[in-house]
């Protein structure tokens, strides 16, 4: 499903849908998107934008998908373009035309920036534990070799 599809006389060339297709790189996004998607949708339900019923529905939906996600059941192609329609196509798929409130008063850059510093947040905490780690093998080394001798070069010509 294109987002823009009703725009154009002729459909895309499938090299345009290649060029434009995020997901290969983006669904490693997809728990972030559907938590940042399940806060944004109580979020309207409470502040009554949509009905409180249809908030329980697409936040359900969304926890389904993510307990697919998480046991590896979903996998994502192409067809999708990136990871917000997949969510919204699958969710839509699975409850209905409710599932197409999921972008009520939220625009596509929000939900990407969101989305990105969510994922960026968790990542850096993995790669600060693993600097530590690092930082702590290289002291031990150092400590090993406190007296090896080694050449110094100042170019490699």
């Amino acid at each position: 499903m294109k987002l823009w599809k009703g725009r154009f006389s002729k459909e895309a060339t499938s090299s345009a849908d290649e060029f434009n297709a995020s997901i290969l790189v983006d669904q490693r996004m997809v728990k972030q998107d559907i938590r940042g998607s399940i806060a944004h949708v109580e979020m309207l339900g409470r502040q009554g934008i949509i009905p409180a019923a249809d908030a329980h529905a697409i936040r359900e939906g969304l926890e389904g998908i993510l307990a697919d996600v998480e046991k590896g059941k979903l996998s994502f192609s192409k067809e999708y373009e990136d990871i917000h329609m997949a969510v919204e196509t699958i969710l839509t798929e699975r409850i209905g035309d409710t599932g197409k409130k999921l972008h009520t008063a939220r625009s596509r850059n929000d939900q990407v920036a969101t989305d990105l510093r969510l994922y960026l947040k968790e990542e850096l905490v993995d790669h600060l534990d693993l600097l530590e780690r690092l930082d702590q093998v290289l002291a031990r080394q150092m400590e090993e070799h406190k007296e090896t001798v080694l050449p110094g070069y100042t170019h490699m010509q």
